[in-house]
C-alpha cells in the first residue's frame, strides 16, 4: 500500500479491532462469573427469607414475601417442597425440579429467562426464581458501532493531520525538482512534519541563492567578458606585427589588468550574495570601521588632491565586517573618483530612529536625474567613455547595494548640488545607538 493516508487509517482499525475484540471477550467471562455468584448470593437470601417466612407464618407470609419480591424485583418467584409442589398453590415444578437436580445449582438459560434453582440445606424445600434474560453485547451493538465510528472520524483527523502536510511537502520538492527554484512549504506546524518542512524551505532558499548567483555570475561573465577579450587578441596581433613592440605589450598588459579587475569584481559580487551560511554576522563598531575605510582609501585622495572628510558617531550594528567594510569602501572609492581637486569628500555616520545612517558626499557633477536609480545596476555607466578614462566596470555600486539589502538595509542615490550623496541605511545592533563615554 503506497498511501501513508491509507496506511494509517489501516493500522489504526487493526490495533482498535485486536484491543476490542479480548476487551469483550474478557469482559463477558468475568461479568457472567461475577454476576452469577452475585444472582447465587442473592437468591440464596431470598430463599431463606422465604422458608423463614413459611416456617413461621405459614403460606400467608409467605404469600406477602413473594409479593415484595415481585414489586422490585421482575419475574417469577416461588417455593416448593422436596417433590417440586407450590407451597401457595399447589403448582407441580417437578420438572424444573428434575432439570435443577440434574444440573446442580447453577443458573441454566430456559428459552429466554434464566432459571435459578436453590434447595435448602436439607433438601427439603426449593426456591426457583425465573428472571428476565439478561444483558448480552448483542444488546450494545448499536452503542459499540457509534464508539467505532466517533474513532474512526478521529482516525480520519489524524490520518489527515499527518498525510496531507506530508502530501503537500511531496508536491513541493517535486515541484522545486523540476526548476521551480521559488517552490516552498510553508508549514507552520510546531511538530516534526513542520520542522522537516523548515528545514526544506531553509535549504531551497539556501540552494535557490546558491543557482541564482552562479547563474547572474555566468551570465556577467560572458556578456563582459567579450570586448576586453577581443581588444586583448587585437593587441595580440598588434604584437605581432607591430613596430613598436613594446607599446603593443603595454596596451595588452592594460588589457590583462582590467580583466584582473573585472573578474575580482564579479567574484565580489557574487560572493556578496552567495551562500548565506559563509556569513558571518557579528557586533561591528561602524565609527571603527570607518576609520579604517577612509584610512585605507587616503592613500588615492592624496592622489587625486583631495581629501576625506570624517564624522562618525559612535554606533554599533550587526553583520559581516568584511563584507560591509568593501560595500562601503566602494561608495567611498567611488566618490574619490569622481571629486574635484582641492575639495574634501565628507564621510557621516548618525542614528535615525532604530537605523544607523552612512553618507558619503563628493563635490563632483553629480548624475542625470534619470539614473538615479539605475547606478546601483550592475555594469551600468553613466558616461560610457568612463570605461577607458577611469577604468571602471560598473560594479563597485552594484556590490555596495547587494551587500546592504543582504543585512536588511538601504543604499540610495541623490544629487547634492553640487556633487552626489550616498545614503546607507543599516539597522542598529538590538534597535539602539551605542554611546561611548
Amino acid at each position: 500500500m503506497k498511501s501513508l493516508y491509507l496506511r494509517i487509517l489501516l493500522w489504526v482499525f487493526v490495533t482498535l479491532g485486536i484491543a476490542v475484540g479480548p476487551f469483550i471477550a474478557i469482559s463477558n467471562y468475568y461479568g457472567s462469573r461475577v454476576s452469577r455468584r452475585i444472582f447465587n448470593q442473592f437468591d440464596a437470601m431470598q430463599r431463606d427469607q422465604a422458608i423463614e417466612a413459611y416456617e413461621t407464618g405459614g403460606p400467608a407470609a409467605l404469600r406477602e414475601n413473594l409479593r415484595k419480591l415481585h414489586k422490585y424485583f421482575p419475574g417469577e418467584h416461588f417455593l416448593c417442597d422436596g417433590s417440586g409442589k407450590d407451597l401457595l398453590d399447589g403448582s407441580d415444578h417437578s420438572a424444573l425440579l428434575a432439570e435443577a437436580r440434574a444440573r446442580g445449582n447453577g443458573p441454566p438459560k430456559s428459552g429466554s429467562h434464566l432459571i435459578f434453582a436453590l434447595s435448602s440445606m436439607d433438601r427439603r424445600y426449593w426456591f426457583f426464581a425465573i428472571a428476565p434474560p439478561p444483558l448480552t453485547p448483542w444488546n450494545f451493538l448499536f452503542y459499540y458501532i457509534l464508539i467505532l465510528g466517533v474513532v474512526a472520524a478521529l482516525c480520519w483527523v489524524l490520518a489527515t493531520n499527518i498525510g496531507a502536510p506530508l502530501r503537500k511537502l511531496a508536491h513541493t520538492v517535486e515541484r522545486f525538482g523540476r526548476g521551480d527554484l521559488s517552490a516552498r512549504a510553508n508549514l507552520t506546524r510546531a511538530d516534526e512534519i513542520g520542522q522537516m518542512a523548515r528545514s526544506f524551505d531553509l535549504m531551497g532558499d539556501r540552494i535557490q541563492t546558491l543557482l541564482t548567483a552562479e547563474r547572474r555570475l555566468l551570465r556577467d561573465i560572458s556578456h563582459e567578458l567579450r570586448s576586453p577579450l577581443a581588444r586583448l587578441s587585437f593587441a595580440a596581433e598588434l604584437l605581432r606585427t607591430a613596430d613598436d613592440r613594446e607599446a603593443a605589450a603595454a596596451r595588452i598588459r592594460k588589457e590583462i589588468a582590467r580583466l584582473t579587475v573585472l573578474v575580482s569584481s564579479l567574484l565580489e559580487m557574487t560572493r556578496a550574495e552567495g551562500d548565506p551560511e559563509s556569513r558571518k554576522f557579528e557586533p561591528i563598531d561602524l565609527a571603527g570601521l570607518l576609520e579604517g575605510i577612509a584610512y585605507d582609501c587616503r592613500v588615492e585622495a592624496e592622489a587625486k588632491r583631495c581629501r576625506l572628510d570624517l564624522n562618525a558617531t559612535p554606533l554599533e550594528i550587526a553583520g559581516d565586517q568584511e563584507l560591509l567594510r568593501r560595500a562601503i569602501e566602494n561608495v567611498v572609492r567611488n566618490a574619490i573618483r569622481y571629486a574635484p581637486e582641492e575639495t574634501a569628500v565628507q564621510i557621516n555616520a548618525a542614528a535615525h530612529d532604530s537605523s544607523a545612517v552612512v553618507t558619503v558626499r563628493d563635490c563632483g557633477p553629480g548624475v542625470p536625474a534619470d539614473s538615479l536609480a539605475r547606478i546601483f545596476t550592475p555594469f551600468y555607466r553613466v558616461d560610457q567613455s568612463r570605461d577607458s578614462a577611469t577604468g571602471g566596470v560598473g560594479l563597485g555600486l552594484a556590490i555596495a547595494s547587494r551587500a546592504i539589502s543582504l543585512h536588511q538595509g538601504h543604499i540610495s542615490a541623490a544629487n547634492a548640488q553640487p556633487g552626489l550623496l550616498v545614503s546607507i541605511e543599516l539597522p542598529l545592533q538590538n534597535g539602539v545607538a551605542r554611546f561611548n563615554a
